[in-house]
């Protein structure tokens, strides 16, 4: 190729924003290897390769391969200088995936160019770029991090790249940044000019259901909500007495999850972040649940800590709540597990995570089915037992309840057609209504449940377990009502990786 010479491709990640959480703290701990600055002019299409100008060159790499793990690797094809041959400037063209214009030159000069072939053209324009890289090496990776002017408009961008495409993840994932994808450099450029706006996913991997939320971050810090919504797919079926998560639960959450970073992809979010809950903490075979999903829907499940997961839970509770005075106890229900949180205000006294989830009390008690008032009454007795930690405990000022058992009870007692998550958040549930619940969801079957409006239909096999949970943590701490928050444990991650 004209003006390059023999390159071994390199598999290139790379993400663009202004803040990266641990990434940041991980490269101000690294001594740089050297730092370059730079002023460059691209030429963007909306579709083509990678086309600037750089130290009066005309240089073009072009995408030779994306693999499984969404890196990318650009092979350099062009490196020549100006005035640009016509030969050259249909390769331009070509790069650029735009019809090469009528030439009425031999060759062009910078400005010629410029002026005469890219300005005319539709949709094609030059964005001036000043960059500040400073290099690092990680993990065998070159790395850099570059602060970069476009067109006026700031932006930072860290890129990890190696022949070794292993390595490359390896390294994207030792300093924090494993959730951001891939954009490359001629797409992030585009969203800074463009004004594109920061989007983020979180997917929470649960016992009984996985949550989806997409959301916008605006400059102040405050977040706009694109997508909210739960799949019941019921990962830890059997889970309790296979210690490990059979094939069809995990058939149904990797089609869930696949389709769910599909539709992130679609949002253009800058990174999901894709978390897992008691299910996968109990899971003898985790590990190779992990791996099927990451090779299937392209994303790898963290599997959270209980006491992590309770005190994100409670961050988003209580900002979204306002609770800001005297005792909360905030808790998160699901299908696997139960997290509680004690403090005041946003200072956290004490978390903990109990094995007290509706599947299991589902199963052990068929509560799936239309049961007797006295099978109720052993299945209080077993979750009691189960929550003793609870035992002796002060009244608090305010108890948070939260999680899909929670919000599903909170939608019927509203009588929900259609989920309205400002509707459920900040509801006051008292015990009158869980009882009057508890006595609906055992005097019938699961079929017969799906009926009832603001029941999530896949929740009614496990929807009486999870309200006698509710009313026994009430029971427990001495409180005749609490307050639902819709915002959960996905808020809290969502919060904390991606906010300001």
């Amino acid at each position: 190729m004209a003006g390059v010479a023999e390159i071994i491709p390199r598999w290139e990640w790379r993400t663009f924003g202004h803040r990266f959480g641990a990434a940041d703290v991980v490269f101000r701990a690294l001594t740089p290897t050297g730092i370059q600055e730079s002023d460059e002019l691209y030429l963007l299409s909306g579709m083509g390769d990678n086309v600037k100008v750089r130290d009066d060159l005309m240089d073009i790499k072009v995408l030779k391969e994306v693999n499984a793990d969404g890196l990318e690797q650009w092979t350099p094809v062009m490196k020549v200088g100006f005035p640009l041959p016509r030969t050259d400037v249909v390769r331009v063209f070509e790069a650029l995936r735009r019809p090469t214009p009528e030439l009425a030159r031999e060759a062009y000069t910078l400005e010629q160019f410029s002026d005469e072939l890219v300005a005319p053209t539709e949709g094609l324009r030059t964005v001036a770029v000043h960059k500040r890289r400073v290099r690092y090496t990680i993990g065998g990776c070159t790395s850099e991090v570059s602060d970069v002017v476009a067109d006026g408009k700031e932006i930072r961008t860290i890129a990890i790249e190696s022949e070794d495409a292993a390595a490359v993840i390896a390294a994207v994932r030792s300093v924090g940044l494993g959730d951001y994808v891939n954009t490359s450099y001629p797409r992030g450029l585009a969203d800074l000019i463009d004004g594109a706006p920061q989007r983020f996913a979180v997917i929470d991997l649960g016992t009984n259901s996985i949550k989806f939320h997409v959301a916008e971050r605006h400059a102040d810090g405050t977040w706009t909500t694109l997508v909210d919504r739960a799949e019941v797919t019921r990962i830890g079926e059997g889970l309790a007495e296979s210690g490990e998560i059979g094939p069809e639960p995990l058939a149904r959450a990797v089609e869930a999850i696949t389709a769910m970073v599909a539709e992130a992809r679609e949002h253009d979010v800058r990174a999901i972040a894709a978390v897992g809950t008691a299910g996968m903490r109990m899971a003898g075979n985790r590990d190779a649940v992990i791996g099927a999903i990451r090779r299937q829907a392209g994303v790898t499940i963290e599997v959270i800590p209980g006491d992590e997961e309770a005190r994100l839970a409670y961050i988003a509770a209580e900002e979204s709540l306002g609770l800001r005075e005297g005792a909360t106890v905030a808790f998160d229900t699901g299908g696997g597990s139960s997290q509680f949180t004690f403090g005041h205000g946003m200072r956290i006294d004490e978390q903990f995570s109990l094995d007290v989830g509706a599947v299991k009390y589902t199963e052990r008690f068929g509560l799936d089915q239309a049961v007797e008032a006295s099978v109720v009454d052993e299945a209080k007795a077993a979750i009691a037992a189960d929550l003793s930690a609870l035992d002796g405990r002060p009244r608090p000022d305010a108890l948070v309840g939260m999680g899909g058992g929670i919000t599903n009870i909170t939608a019927v007692k509203h009588e929900l057609a259609t989920y309205d998550p400002d509707r459920v958040h900040g509801t006051v549930l008292d015990r009158a209504e869980l009882e009057r619940q508890i006595e609906l969801y055992r005097s019938q079957d699961a079929d017969g449940r799906r009926s009832i409006i603001g029941l999530q239909p896949k929740r009614a096999e496990v929807i009486l377990a999870g309200a006698c949970i509710v009313w026994t943590v009430l029971d427990k701490l001495g409180m005749d009502a609490l307050t639902v928050s819709d915002r959960a444990l996905r808020h809290g991650v969502l919060a904390e990786r991606f906010g300001t």
